[in-house]
């Protein structure tokens, strides 16, 4: 078995026009395509970042994410790689995006910090 590359990561929201806004709008996702799942109750939405893709699924009161004070098993968030993690935090403040102060990561040294979706989940910028 030879894999190659991770082709998306799928996660869940709770609130359509929150999802639009915050990854389409916001942080500059464009849309593949977008199916209302009548027989599921979700509306499935693919996105694409350069050569990545992101599959949302917007389902009405899905449970809470288990993050504090231990988070749970599985994804612990999304990372994004940028050229200027400084300049990234101030474009993202300034579309009302709260950001973490600026730390380094303990291995590579380079430069990171955390920020959360409309739902809670942490998502990372690396420089």
């Amino acid at each position: 078995m030879q894999l190659q590359k991770i082709h998306h990561v799928a996660i869940i929201t709770s609130d359509y026009d929150k999802t639009m806004d915050f990854y389409v709008h916001k942080l500059g996702f464009k849309i593949i395509r977008e199916n209302k799942r009548e027989e599921r109750h979700d509306i499935k939405l693919d996105l694409k970042l350069g050569d990545s893709e992101l599959e949302i699924f917007i389902e009405e009161n899905p449970p809470k994410r288990v993050s504090y004070p231990q988070e749970a098993c599985g994804l612990r968030h999304l990372a994004f790689h940028v050229e200027d993690v400084e300049a990234t935090i101030k474009e993202l403040e300034g579309k009302g995006i709260a950001c973490e102060p600026l730390r380094y990561d303990t291995y590579t040294h380079k430069k990171m910090t955390f920020f959360k979706d409309p739902d809670g989940l942490p998502l990372e910028i690396h420089e």
